[in-house]
């Protein structure tokens, strides 16, 4: 058994019209809910092995705000292809992941994340941003990652979680 961690990145900023979307960084709101969802993950006992991201600058300090909210070891490693990606894209990105981990973290953009908890779970879940679903997958390497294949074991979402 694999644990998916799907992260969808924290709130970015738009005050720049003319900035493009792969440079858009994150507002405050962005900036407090990443670490925060990183504290929240470690107090339920999650942690990834591995934190996959795509490069998009908020894609990219959101994953370094959830690693270091949730103080893990997790090496971050970032992968073009995660950039507006597919729920197929992401299969084949976490195909490749080395079968020594246990547990890996994506970390990209809607609607590849939530395309992937539906087609992993058969469950349709709303991804906002910083939001993160937790899915226990039925497999014993990375490489068979398919539809149908998963659990969802949690899905935290930041509106839900910070107001508690």
């Amino acid at each position: 058994m694999k644990t998916l961690f799907l992260l969808r990145h924290a709130k970015s900023s738009w005050k720049e019209a003319d900035i493009a979307d792969f440079d858009r960084p994150l507002n405050e709101r962005g900036r407090r809910a990443a670490p925060f969802m990183g504290r929240l993950l470690k107090e339920r006992g999650f942690a990834p092995d591995l934190i996959i991201s795509s490069p998009a600058k908020r894609a990219r300090k959101t994953a370094k705000l959830v690693k270091a909210g949730g103080e893990y070891e997790a090496e971050i490693v970032f992968d073009d292809r995660i950039y507006e990606a597919s729920a197929s894209t992401l299969f084949y990105v976490a195909g490749e992941i080395d079968d020594s981990i246990d547990s890996a973290m994506l970390v990209g953009h809607n609607p590849g994340m939530e395309g992937a908890v539906r087609v992993l779970t058969g469950r349709p879940e709303p991804m906002p941003t910083a939001a993160v679903a937790v899915i226990d997958l039925d497999i014993d390497t990375w490489k068979q990652i398919a539809s149908g294949r998963g659990t969802l074991r949690a899905i935290f979402r930041p509106r839900d979680e910070m107001n508690t």
